[in-house]
């Protein structure tokens, strides 16, 4: 598959401009490195918003669905570093999916990248699995690399700035990952894409939007 591992953690939010300097300078230099160094993380890649909400997206490959309820990630978790509570208590509109990677079709990343966010309906979860997938075929579109998508698990998705107790209703969203080497293909592909596939299958399309890559790591890239 071109994305790496069958796991993916997805994190997305706003900041408030007075504290975006210090966010970036975070992300970049300790959380990045520090996620991808954890048993069972594979990659990570940020990116900022083309034309998008929130502003901030950033997605977490794991070997497997299971290191992202393991041990190692709960620790981490568990023990964020001074600079991370900092950051994290800042955080608005804040997206965070523990998902399955149950489609990935193409070959590659791109520098753009669309996203599509889907709300299944209950029961119907089969029939928009199997739509979906159906449609995640880039080889007939100039500038789009690989497609893929992913399934949240709603136990485990929860935006870390929810209090204990809640459930986001975002919990059991979808999302359709569109990896192309410009904006204007990813766009056509990303915006107005799926809307009727969802409609069919009595989904809700709850968002859908383009992202620009700022960089990535994997963990070959940490060294020693």
């Amino acid at each position: 598959m071109p994305l790496a591992g069958q796991g993916m953690l997805l994190t997305s939010m706003d900041v408030d401009p007075a504290d975006e300097a210090d966010f970036n300078r975070w992300y970049d230099r300790e959380h990045i490195a520090e996620r991808v160094a954890i048993d069972g993380f594979l990659e990570a890649r940020r990116y900022v918003a083309h034309d998008a909400a929130p502003k901030y997206l950033g997605l977490y490959s794991t070997a497997t669905f299971e290191v992202l309820s393991s041990p190692a990630y709960r620790a981490a978790l568990a023990n964020q570093t001074e600079w991370s509570n900092r950051n994290i208590a800042k955080f608005r509109n804040m997206i965070r999916g523990v998902a399955r990677i149950t489609a990935s079709r193409g070959q590659g990343r791109g520098a753009v990248l669309g996203l599509v966010r889907i709300r299944p309906a209950a029961g119907a979860e089969d029939a928009l699995r199997t739509a979906i997938v159906a449609a995640l075929d880039p080889l007939p579109f100039d500038g789009l690399i690989s497609m893929h998508l992913l399934e949240n698990d709603p136990a485990l998705s929860k935006p870390l700035t929810d209090p204990p107790g809640v459930t986001s209703p975002s919990a059991a969203d979808w999302f359709v990952l569109i990896d192309g080497t410009g904006v204007d293909a990813v766009r056509a592909a990303t915006i107005g894409g799926f809307d009727q596939l969802v409609a069919e299958n009595g989904a809700a399309l709850i968002a859908a939007g383009v992202y620009k890559l700022l960089w990535d790591l994997a963990k070959s890239d940490l060294g020693g």
